[in-house]
C-alpha cells in the first residue's frame, strides 16, 4: 500500500500543477533570462580571470542555473501546503489510512519531477543556442543531484510551514535563510581560493549547498574522479536524509 499511496499523492500533485502550466513556465523564465543576459558576461569574465573552475563557461554556468532554479523554485512550496492546511485538504489527508511518510514523499517527488523537467529544458537550450555538448552520463548525474537537492529544500519548506503555520512568517524566514545560502553557494560566480578573499572562501565552505554546487559542476563536465564530486555527494545525501527525517517527524506530529 505504501508505494501506491506515494503514487496517488504524486499523481494528484502533478495534475494540480499542470492544470496551471504558468508555474512551470515562470520557473523556467528566470534561468533562461540569466542564460541569455548574464551568460555572455560570464564568458568574458572567464577569458580574463585566472582561477576559474575548469570546463569552460557553460560547463560552469549551466549546472549553476539548475541549482539556482532548485533554490528558488523549491523553497516556497510550503505556501501551497499552508493553503491546503487552511482549506481543510491537509486535514482530510490526516484521517485517511495513508502514512505521513507517503504523503510527504508524494509531494516532494512532484517537486523533484518538475525540477528534472525544467533541467532538461535548460540543457536543451544550452545545447541548441550555445552548442554545449556535455557527456550524457554527467548530465544524468547532475540532474539526479538537483533532484535530491530539491527534495531536501522542499522537505524543509514543508516542515517549516507546518511549524510556523503563518503565510506571512514563512516567506520572511525563507528569504532570510535563502539569501546567504544562495550567495555563499557560488552559483552565480564560483567561489574559489583564487577568486575570493580568504574569509569569504572559508565562509562558503560552511554552506553545504556550495559543496553540492561544486559536485554538480564536476558531474556536468564529466569529471567523475574529482574530489568535489565525492564530498558533494556525501553532503547532499546527509542533507536529504536529515531534511526528510525532520519533515516526516513534523508531518507525524500533525497526526498526534
Amino acid at each position: 500500500m505504501f508505494p501506491r499511496d506515494v503514487w496517488l499523492v504524486f499523481q494528484r500533485e502533478m495534475n494540480h500543477r499542470y492544470r496551471q502550466p504558468t508555474w512551470l513556465v515562470m520557473g523556467l523564465a528566470q534561468p533562461v533570462l540569466y542564460m541569455f543576459f548574464f551568460g555572455p558576461l560570464v564568458k568574458k569574465f572567464v577569458a580574463y580571470t585566472p582561477g576559474f573552475p575548469p570546463g569552460g563557461t557553460w560547463m560552469v554556468f549551466a549546472p549553476a542555473l539548475m541549482v539556482q532554479m532548485v533554490i528558488i523554485g523549491s523553497s516556497f512550496v510550503g505556501l501551497t501546503l499552508l493553503s491546503e492546511y487552511r482549506s481543510g485538504v491537509f486535514e482530510r489527508f490526516r484521517v485517511t489510512p495513508m502514512s505521513p511518510t507517503a504523503l510527504l514523499l508524494g509531494k516532494v517527488s512532484t517537486v523533484a519531477a518538475n525540477v528534472v523537467i525544467q533541467s532538461v529544458v535548460i540543457v536543451l537550450v544550452c545545447h541548441l543556442a550555445f552548442h554545449v555538448d556535455p557527456p550524457i552520463a554527467g548530465v544524468a548525474l547532475c540532474m539526479l543531484m538537483v533532484a535530491f537537492l530539491s527534495v531536501t529544500i522542499a522537505s524543509c519548506s514543508y516542515a517549516l510551514a507546518l511549524r510556523l503555520k503563518s503565510e506571512e512568517g514563512l516567506p520572511a524566514v525563507l528569504n532570510a535563510m535563502l539569501l546567504p545560502l544562495f550567495l555563499l553557494s557560488g552559483t552565480l560566480l564560483p567561489i574559489t581560493p583564487e577568486l575570493a578573499p580568504s574569509w569569504l572562501w572559508y565562509l562558503s565552505r560552511i554552506n553545504p549547498v556550495s559543496h553540492v554546487m561544486d559536485a554538480s559542476r564536476a558531474s556536468f563536465r564529466g569529471d567523475f574522479s574529482a574530489h568535489s564530486l565525492l564530498s558533494g555527494s556525501v553532503v547532499l545525501g546527509a542533507m536529504t536524509l536529515l531534511s526528510l527525517v525532520w519533515a516526516v517527524h513534523t508531518f507525524s506530529k500533525q497526526d498526534a
